[in-house]
Formats: structure tokens, sequence, C-alpha cells
């Protein structure tokens, strides 16, 4: 039988006040802006904010229940989610947009958006930063990898400081609300210690409002990378037992804590299992990297890359 008008608003309402409707609780909604304001009081606080790693609605909406402050909707995560492929630059603007859009709408709390390296040059950042604005993110990360990867080379290879700190600058003109977080993000454990403190250093002065690390090795570490700075540090930690001080990390102007995406990982074995038991199949539990690499064809794309991106084949 069809749910009703009615129906509907006596099982969406909590039990209590269903008997009236002017009883229900009313929802209270911070906008876009209010929840960007709020992002940057986080990064102006005095304390560290380990961020949930969202991907849908419920999820953010747990991680809010659950007492988090901040949530990021990672890239890699989308490109499982959309295209069901490895992290390797297959996700477009406007699919990794579409999955933030879900999360913004339900979300109450400041969501980080993963621009990546801008998808392109400057004139794209600006493209990619008025979509995810849209989009209602409160800040977003924009990192000075080269990306896509050639093949067979490290996927962590640095664009010039130049050129990241122009993207920077597009990324601030770019935005229409003030409020927008723009963190520049740069991988420290894949250059020296002198050129990751002169390229944040140069994207500091190009207006970053935070700086986002990966990499860091330990306190000592951090201390050295972080000494001339002056803007907000967010951390890709992945758990680094090394970096499990939030005291410690607070007072090295640590304000936002990323330790990898948990969440929609166990998402993936939990699926794996409930269907297999719904299967009757038997056999041999599969290991979570095991599951990545079969059912995102990851040994597919690996060939795919050999064949379609190294110079030399015969077109004949």
């Amino acid at each position: 039988m069809a749910m009703t008008g009615s129906d509907f608003l006596v099982w969406f309402i909590p039990k209590q006040a269903s008997n009236e409707l002017g009883g229900a609780e009313k929802m209270i909604e911070r906008s876009h802006h209010e929840l960007r304001k709020a992002f940057g009081d986080l990064l102006q606080g005095t304390t560290c904010k380990f961020a949930a790693s969202v991907f849908d609605p419920i999820s953010v909406r747990m991680a809010s229940d659950l007492g988090f402050e901040v949530a990021i909707q990672g890239g890699s995560v989308a490109s499982l989610q959309v295209l069901g492929a490895p992290d390797i630059a297959l996700l477009t603007l406007d699919e990794y947009v579409e999955q933030v859009s879900r999360v913004g709408r339900a979300s109450q709390i400041p969501i980080i958006g993963d621009a990546d390296h801008g998808v392109g040059n400057a004139l794209n950042v600006m493209r990619t930063v008025t979509e995810l604005q849209k989009a209602g993110v409160a800040a977003l990360t924009l990192e000075d990898t080269h990306l896509p990867a050639q093949y067979d080379a490290q996927s962590n290879v640095l664009i010039d400081r130049e050129e990241a700190a122009a993207k920077i600058y597009a990324a601030r003109f770019a935005r229409s609300d003030d409020a927008l977080g723009i963190i520049a993000r740069t991988n420290v454990a894949v250059t020296t210690l002198e050129d990751s403190i002169a390229r944040t250093a140069a994207y500091q002065k190009a207006g970053a409002d935070a700086i986002c690390l990966v990499g860091v090795k330990d306190f000592q570490h951090l201390d050295a990378l972080t000494a001339h700075l002056g803007v907000p540090i967010m951390l890709i930690n992945y758990s680094n037992p090394a970096l499990n001080d939030a005291e410690k990390l607070s007072a090295a102007n640590v304000r936002i804590v990323v330790n990898g995406h948990a969440p929609y990982l166990c998402a993936i074995k939990a699926t794996y299992e409930a269907l297999r038991e719904q299967s009757g199949v038997q056999g041999r539990e599969l290991s979570l990297p095991e599951l990545l690499s079969k059912y995102t064809l990851s040994d597919n794309y690996r060939e795919w890359a050999k064949t379609c991106l190294t110079s030399g084949h015969d077109s004949n």
C-alpha cells in the first residue's frame, strides 16, 4: 500500500512529537557560508580536529552525530564510488562535484573537498573552485602534484612551485565567497626539506588559508617544516603513530588531521562479505587489498597504461 503524506509525517517525526505537527522539533540548518565560517573558526582555533572521511549523506550525518566537527570527501574514494577504478586521475571534475554535492546537501558540518591539482592549469583551477563552491564545500585542498602521472613514473612528481603558487592565487581570485578555505597541499616525502620549506613559503605568500602536508615523519620533521609558517597546518597522516599526540599537534599549529579513508574501505569489505554470504559461495576470504586489486581492475589499468602511454608502438 502506498504511503500517504500524513503517513510519512508520522513515520518521519519523532514519536513523542507526532501527535501534533506543531510539536515536531525543527531541524536547524546552517548555510554553506555559515559552514565555511565555522571551518575558518576551526583553523583559527587552538586545538587539533580530526576530520571524518565521508562519502554519502548517511556517512556525513553519522560523522556529525558522533561529534566530528569537520569532514573530507576524498577524491580516491569518489573514484572508487563512481568508476570502481584506482585513484589514477580518471575521475572528471563533474563526476567529483556530483558526489560532493550529495554530501554537501546533507551535511551540517564543514566539508573539505579534494581538488587534486585543480584539474589542469590556473584557469582550470578557477573553474574547479567555482564548481566546488557551488557544491557546498567549506574548503578545498589544491596540490602541487603533476597529474596524471606518466606511465611507469612516480605518481607524486611535483610541479614547479611558481606554477603551484599561481594556482593558489587563481583559486583565491575565483572564489565568490571569501569564507571558502583554500588549502595548499604538498607531499614533503618526495622532495628535500629545503624545497618543501620554499614551496610552503610561496604558497603562504600566494594567499593559502592553510598548508596541507603529506608525508611528515615525526614531530621533529613537522617543526622543521613549519617554523617559517604563520598559517594553520593540515596533516594527511594515515595514523602515523609518531604523530599520534593531539596536544602536541595542537601546540604545533596543526588544526586538521586526516587519518585516511577507512570508513569507505570498510564498507567495501562489508559489502563483499554480505554478498558472499547471500550467494552461498564458499572459498577463501579476500583481504581488502585483494578486493581492491580485483574489483578496481588495477591489473587491467596497468596493462592499458603500458599499451597506450608508452611511445614507439607500431600502428600497423
